[in-house]
């Protein structure tokens, strides 16, 4: 009975220790300025007696799906408060690159809209009762990447932002005091959709604008290289997408010493 109640302490002490389970967090919904309904996934800050940093996570350009879910619950386990946000409306997601194209391409063309359902994200996870409204950071994924970036821009007060394999331009361009948030964009070196001159561009509008920011790539890794569907992805629909496990560790642990420093 000894051995069986030791035992059961230390599973206990050990789920206290690993921070929030999977799939711990909980279903939201919220509206933009214009009154679009929002669906988003909150894990992290609630019950605890502190306020901690909140880090926004913007989707793919697949949509608010599990995988932008997985993420916030990885960064809740690090002990953040993280909302997977939407920034389609109705939480809806493609299943076919033409759709996951139509969907983004709307929102990359119309700025104020892409800023409007960020900042609905932006003032929900603010007002989170365990949230520290003063220490916001956001991270995107792809079509996410683009977005943080362009907020970052847009001179919103975020600590920092950090891109995964997003574009790197194609809306508003950096100005001298606008920008915030520190900077950091990890890129894949072999990502076919991410050109040199694209790359030297960011460089100087960043530079130019005296924005603190970081610029990573990694040797190899494609578009993507993040998310273990993107396998799946390449032979479905013969794109020029992969994981890159090396490439995907690297940069999660890079985006863990961002967020330390930016949240100091």
């Amino acid at each position: 009975m000894k051995t069986r109640t030791f035992w059961l302490m230390a599973l206990a002490l050990l789920a206290v220790l690993s921070g929030p389970a999977a799939g711990a967090g909980r279903e939201v919904e919220y509206r933009a300025a214009d009154g679009t309904l929002l669906k988003g996934y909150l894990a992290g800050g609630e019950g605890v007696a502190a306020r901690r940093p909140g880090v926004l996570v913007v989707h793919e350009w697949w949509g608010h799906n599990a995988y932008a879910r997985q993420r916030a619950d990885m960064l809740a386990g690090l002990g953040y408060a993280a909302l997977a946000v939407d920034m389609y409306g109705d939480g809806r997601q493609a299943d076919h690159p033409e759709d996951a194209g139509k969907f983004a391409g709307a929102v990359r063309k119309n700025l104020p809209v892409m800023k409007e359902r960020f900042l609905a994200a932006f003032e929900l996870l603010r007002a989170q009762p365990g949230v520290d409204p003063g220490r916001i950071a956001a991270i995107g994924y792809c079509f996410g990447g683009s977005v943080v970036l362009e907020m970052a821009r847009a001179g919103i007060d975020l600590k920092g932002v950090a891109s995964f394999h997003g574009s790197l331009g194609g809306g508003g361009t950096a100005q001298p005091g606008q920008v915030k948030a520190r900077v950091l964009v990890l890129n894949g070196a072999d990502d076919k959709f991410v050109t040199a001159e694209q790359i030297a561009a960011f460089r100087k509008e960043m530079e130019a604008a005296g924005v603190n920011y970081a610029f990573i790539n990694y040797p190899g890794a494609l578009h993507s290289f993040t998310n273990p569907d993107a396998d799946t992805y390449a032979k479905k629909f013969n794109m020029p997408v992969a994981y890159h496990a090396a490439a995907d560790k690297e940069s999660w642990a890079e985006l863990q010493r961002f967020l330390a420093e930016v949240f100091r």
